[in-house]
């Protein structure tokens, strides 16, 4: 059954891009896991209440759980495919594991709603969690990353992009959810822009001006093309955006990845760290450093506004076990 008929109504993760957003990363802290409980259920209505009188802000907000506080938070059944973000080393970059046991990602056509969504959410929150990153991004020029690159023209749309990303009846107690997996990015730019303009292309597969894609194996584009035995082409939805603050130096793209299951994200990363075929890793990382990396399950709307009862005292004993980093 396509993820896009006869499921439970999604989150907000398929909204189109925004000129702003934010993304905010936090731990549970011990005993606040009633706190966020109560805070996941009301959560739409305080997206409500920060975009009723903005109706063209285009606010929302998409909270997703990491897989260390899912048996914390809930009673009952996981989502199939929730483990811990895996940690790659290759032979010459590393994909950092992180601590994050939630997301919130907002977005807006403006940044101030952004901003007051988050301090509603921090005002219920302040003494349950430990913030561990707080990111605010934006458009910049025609949707082009830091390095001057159109991102996120490959996205799937309209019912190809449900069925990419929500989950269906291949885990029915868990559709209409989406697994999410993020990246922050540190760019040096000054090594990348020393470069001429057709070597970047060549990294990445694609012309700058006109965005046009190149057929350039082993490109970034090449590598995070994903392809099953019969051919199928299996695809992500990304919402990433730049960041940074010019006067410290600080250049960014934070990677955010949308899919029905987070196997094909994986494979995508591994294919950029670890290489494929006769390519050793992505180039692109040679001027771009990954300093987090967190995977999420971002529930159906309405699990978070009815979720089922907290867990039984004791019961985390008797949790799955967390899959290790690497493995």
């Amino acid at each position: 059954m396509p993820a896009s008929q006869a499921v439970p109504p999604t989150q907000s993760v398929l909204s189109p891009l925004t000129a702003s957003a934010l993304f905010l990363v936090v731990t549970v802290d011990d005993g606040g896991e009633e706190a966020v409980r109560e805070l996941l259920a009301d959560l739409a209505g305080l997206e409500r209440s920060v975009g009723f009188g903005y109706p063209g802000g285009g606010l929302s907000c998409v909270a997703g759980i990491g897989s260390a506080a899912w048996d914390r938070l809930f009673d009952g059944p996981r989502p199939a495919a929730l483990h811990p973000f895996t940690e790659l080393t290759g032979p010459r970059h590393h994909a950092v594991a992180t601590p994050g046991d939630l997301l919130f990602h907002l977005r807006a056509t403006r940044q101030d709603l952004c901003f007051a969504l988050t301090a509603l959410i921090m005002e219920r929150l302040r003494d349950a969690v430990t913030v561990v990153d707080e990111t605010p991004g934006f458009s910049y020029y025609d949707n082009r990353d830091l390095l001057g690159f159109v991102d996120g023209s490959e996205n799937p749309v309209g019912l190809a992009a449900a069925d990419a990303v929500v989950v269906g009846d291949e885990d029915p107690d868990f559709a209409g959810g989406a697994y999410v997996i993020t990246q922050k990015y540190l760019h040096d730019l000054a090594a990348w822009n020393a470069l001429p303009v057709e070597t970047q292309e060549l990294i990445v597969g694609r012309r700058k001006f006109d965005n046009v894609e190149l057929d350039q194996p082993g490109s970034h584009v090449d590598l995070n093309t994903i392809t099953d035995p019969d051919g199928t082409e299996r695809e992500i939805l990304r919402d990433n955006m730049p960041f940074g603050r010019p006067g410290s130096g600080e250049f960014g793209t934070y990677f955010i990845g949308y899919a029905r299951t987070p196997e094909v994200t994986e494979r995508m990363l591994r294919n950029m760290f670890l290489g494929s075929g006769p390519t050793s890793h992505d180039r692109i990382l040679d001027f771009s450093t990954p300093v987090t990396g967190s995977l999420f399950f971002a529930p159906a709307a309405g699990f978070l506004e009815d979720p089922p009862g907290p867990p039984a005292k004791g019961a985390g004993a008797d949790a799955p076990p967390e899959r290790s980093p690497g493995g």
